[in-house]
C-alpha cells in the first residue's frame, strides 16, 4: 500500500474515500480531491515524484537536457538560452557535470541516473517530493550518497519529503516521522526514534526485529 498511498497523494489513483489535504503555506489549505484538471496541474508542480528505478524512469531517446528541462518547457517557465541555464543550475545542484547535458541516459551509472531524476523533480521548485523507494535499486555505497544529497537539498531548498521505503536502516537515517503500514493501513505513527527503538504495535516490533 505504500506506493498506492503516494499515487493517491498525487491523485494519479482516484481514492474511493478519505481526504488528501495540502498546506502550501500562509495558512492556506488545498483539498486535492476537489481540484479541477487545471488545479491538479498547479498542485503537481508543487508536489513531485522521484521514481524507484533510475533505469526505467528516464526516456532513453531524450538527452539529459531534454529530460531535466521538460517540466520547465511544458510549464512555459523557460525556453532557449534560459532553459539551458536552468538545466545547468539543476545539474550542478545534484552534483552532475552540466557539460554532459547533451548525453543520453545510457551513458550514466545508476546513481547518476537517479541524480538526473532528482534534478527533473526539482525543476519546478516544488515544496514536497515523494520519493518512492528512491534508493532501493542502488548499491549500498551509492545509496548513502543519494540519501545525503536529498538531505542536503532539504536544507538548502526547504523541501519536505514523503519517503517510501521498506528498509528500516534507511528510514531511521533519513526520516523525522514514520508511519508503519500493514495490509494497506497505517498501524503506528511517531518519531523515527520512537518507532525504531520503542515500537508499540506487534507488527512494528516484528518489522524492526
Amino acid at each position: 500500500g505504500k506506493t498506492t498511498l503516494g499515487r493517491l497523494i498525487l491523485r494519479i489513483v482516484e481514492p474511493t474515500s478519505g481526504r488528501v489535504v495540502f498546506r502550501p503555506g500562509g495558512g492556506h489549505e488545498l483539498d486535492v480531491l476537489a481540484q479541477s484538471k487545471r488545479g491538479l496541474i498547479d498542485y503537481r508542480r508543487q508536489v513531485r515524484l522521484v521514481f524507484q528505478d533510475p533505469y526505467a524512469s528516464l526516456n532513453p531517446r531524450m538527452t539529459v537536457k531534454q529530460i531535466v528541462g521538460d517540466p520547465l518547457y511544458v510549464a512555459g517557465r523557460a525556453g532557449g538560452r534560459e532553459l539551458n541555464e536552468r538545466v545547468t543550475r539543476l545539474l550542478t545542484l545534484v552534483g552532475l557535470d552540466p557539460a554532459a547535458m547533451e548525453r543520453y541516459p545510457h551513458a550514466f551509472s545508476g546513481g547518476q541516473r537517479q541524480r538526473i531524476g532528482i534534478a527533473r523533480a526539482l525543476a519546478l521548485e516544488p515544496k514536497v517530493i515523494i520519493a518512492d523507494e528512491a534508493t532501493s535499486a542502488l548499491d549500498v555505497s551509492i545509496r548513502a550518497q543519494i540519501l545525503d544529497l536529498l538531505l542536503d537539498l532539504q536544507q538548502r531548498l526547504d523541501l519536505s519529503y514523503i519517503f517510501i521505503s521498506h528498509d528500516i536502516s534507511v528510514v531511521r537515517y533519513f526520516c523525522h516521522r514514520v508511519g508503519v503500514m500493514h495490509r494497506g493501513r497505517i498501524v503506528e505513527l511517531g518519531s523515527a526514534e520512537q518507532i525504531c527503538t520503542d515500537p508499540q504495535e506487534p507488527y512494528t516490533r516484528s518489522l524492526i526485529s
